[in-house]
């Protein structure tokens, strides 16, 4: 009698018992499913590693050419942009001669900026384009002889130091741009460095994704 401890699912000889003579052998070995895991394993590995790459090169072309993410590091543009907001910069398809009035840019640091801050790109509202004049009367800026609409101002937002006078108005240098912040009455900008250049300018500000300390998304 055969008790339940005898019993063998794999048959009277067991796992471990003599191979069947009827049963061919295995030309693999016991090796031979290990190495179709290793080669599948490293091909898995291989294209995990071309895809990363080939991400990280398509991130840094779009970085370079198409847009780039900014963050606003001081209260400048209040109330705009606020600091630590997160702004997208259009790169790609811009030209300085595409730039407006009233536009928000981005570029590099002029040579004349000795205020104290970041001294890295700046983030600043055009004011005046080349070829224009401009001077300021109380809180008010006037272009060409008449006062500059901004509704994108608080209502008596103080101008702070003044533009030239209406008796000798300032005239913005052809291929340059006259930058003001939003924030007046602390901004550094051409009142204090003069006009840009328009070919120091880095793109346009199209989107700001993040603003006092959450998301949201507002477009210009």
């Amino acid at each position: 009698m055969t008790g339940p401890a005898d019993a063998d699912p794999a048959g009277p000889a067991g796992p471990a018992g003599p191979a069947d003579p009827a049963r061919p052998a295995d030309p693999a070995g016991p090796a031979g499913p290990t190495r179709p895991r290793r080669r599948r394993r490293r091909r898995v590995l291989a294209e995990t590693a071309i895809t990363i790459l080939v991400a990280l090169l398509l991130a840094g072309l779009v970085r370079a050419f198409g847009i780039q993410t900014f963050w606003i590091p001081s209260a400048s543009m209040v109330p705009t942009l606020g600091v630590d907001d997160r702004i997208l910069v259009q790169k790609a398809f811009f030209s300085w001669h595409d730039v407006r009035e009233g536009d928000i840019v981005v570029f590099r640091h002029p040579p004349r900026d000795h205020c104290p801050g970041p001294q890295d790109d700046l983030v600043k509202r055009v004011i005046a384009l080349p070829g224009q004049t401009i001077y300021s009367s109380g809180n008010s800026i006037y272009i060409n002889g008449r006062v500059l609409a901004e509704p994108y101002l608080p209502r008596d937002d103080p101008l702070g130091p003044p533009i030239a006078s209406a008796q000798h108005p300032y005239r913005v240098p052809a291929g340059d741009f006259y930058m003001l912040g939003d924030n007046r009455d602390i901004s550094c900008d051409s009142r204090y460095w003069g006009p840009i250049k328009g070919s120091s300018i880095v793109g346009r500000v199209v989107l700001v994704w993040w603003h006092d300390g959450h998301p949201d998304l507002h477009w210009f």
